[in-house]
């Protein structure tokens, strides 16, 4: 009863966003408490806590540190139905930080500096960071680019993430930078 229960909520996802999560049910087969687990993992950033375009930033570098293809794609399509702009997530996806804006740039720099272990840079976005938001937007931020991680990471750890993809946002292709390597 209860994998039938959760294995219709993978269809709905997959029907949702239109994601292949085969690995998923993988996870399910395997045992239905770890993925009950993994399912909360999305649930510990707090969307209140920091600006949508800041969360984004952060979820999206933390996708791209790990994957090229559909898990980004998801995580963009989520930032739109999030309320993020189309055109501050193209932004975020090329690295161009001018055009992603003020707030977006801030998570994307934060997030490539945590990443990179670099606390020289690190340092003065996050008293940035908690200035504008205070510990529980710190909090939000950090999850988001750790969460963000975990997706692809179990993914290719299971055999499932083989195909980097074209990414769209809106409806349109988008250049995409390896962010870490920039």
């Amino acid at each position: 009863m209860l994998r039938a229960l959760l294995k219709s909520q993978i269809d709905k996802m997959e029907r949702t966003w239109g994601y292949d999560a085969a690995y998923m049910r993988v996870v399910l087969r395997a045992s239905p408490m770890s993925f009950l687990k993994f399912g909360f993992v999305s649930q510990m950033v707090d969307r209140k806590a920091a600006p949508p375009e800041a969360l984004a930033a952060a979820g999206i570098v933390g996708t791209l540190a790990e994957d090229c293809g559909p898990c980004t794609q998801i995580s963009v399509d989520m930032a739109v139905a999030g309320g993020v702009k189309p055109a501050t997530l193209r932004a975020i996806l090329a690295g161009d930080e001018a055009a992603m804006g003020e707030t977006a740039a801030l998570g994307w720099r934060f997030a490539r500096a945590s990443l990179a272990r670099d606390m020289e840079a690190a340092d003065p976005l996050r008293d940035d960071i908690l200035r504008r938001w205070g510990e529980t937007g710190l909090v939000a931020i950090g999850l988001a680019l750790t969460t963000a991680r975990m997706y692809p990471t179990l993914k290719y750890a299971l055999g499932h993430g083989r195909a980097c993809s074209r990414v769209t946002v809106a409806g349109e292709a988008t250049p995409v930078m390896h962010l870490l390597a920039a």
